[in-house]
Formats: structure tokens, C-alpha cells, sequence
């Protein structure tokens, strides 16, 4: 079994900074692309930040400037460093991997638990 698991979410004032972390383990054989994904209560989950295997990164025009992806490829880890933090950032944040648990197989979508990012004063 493969599991991803999120720290670093909390309570923030609005111009505060947190960072997330997303810890994959279990039955791996590689791993490809991963992401931090978001869900505001009442609307749907969107995509914040994306980066490949090779550390090419993407990100939501509303995040750009203030956010950074970053992975660890030994500790199968990814990250979400989030600066100038502002309400309407408050959200439940997933993270999401594609990964292989064999050589045979292919990438398959793997996500977190999520966990709960507030920024209000």
C-alpha cells in the first residue's frame, strides 16, 4: 500500500507564511509528477502547484510570486511554501502523486488525508 501523508497546515494572520509537507511511503517503485491541490468549503478542488520529476514547476495565477513546490527525490517528499498568505487562500490543501508500485505497472493517482489551512486575523 501507498500512503501520502500532509503536516504543516494551521492557523495563520494574513500575510504569514506555513509549509506543507507531503511524505509518500509504502510499496513505491518511482515516482512521477506531484502536486498540491486545494478545496475551499463549497467550491470545487483546484490545482495550486505542480512540479515534475525533473523539478519543472507550474503554478495557479493566484498563487504565483508567493507560493513555491519543491520536492525531495530521496525522502519521497514534496513541498508547499506558501508566503503572503491571504484569506481567500483558506482551504483544505491534498497532495498528489503519480506513482508506480512496480516496475510493471503504471503511474496511478495517489493523494493525502489533507490538512486544513485557515489565515484570518
Amino acid at each position: 500500500q501507498v500512503q501520502l501523508v500532509e503536516s504543516g497546515g494551521g492557523l495563520v494572520q494574513p500575510g504569514g507564511s506555513l509549509r506543507l509537507s507531503c511524505a509518500a511511503s509504502g510499496r513505491i517503485f518511482s515516482i512521477g509528477d506531484m502536486a498540491w491541490y486545494r478545496q475551499a468549503s463549497g467550491k470545487q478542488r483546484e490545482l495550486v502547484a505542480h512540479i515534475t520529476r525533473g523539478e519543472i514547476t507550474d503554478y495557479a495565477d493566484s498563487v504565483k510570486g508567493r507560493f513555491t513546490i519543491s520536492r525531495d527525490n530521496a525522502k519521497k517528499t514534496v513541498y508547499l511554501q506558501m508566503n503572503s498568505l491571504r484569506p481567500e487562500d483558506t482551504a483544505v490543501y491534498y497532495c498528489n502523486s503519480k506513482i508506480r508500485t512496480t516496475w510493471t505497472e503504471r503511474l496511478s493517482d495517489y493523494w493525502g488525508q489533507g490538512t486544513q489551512v485557515t489565515v484570518s486575523s
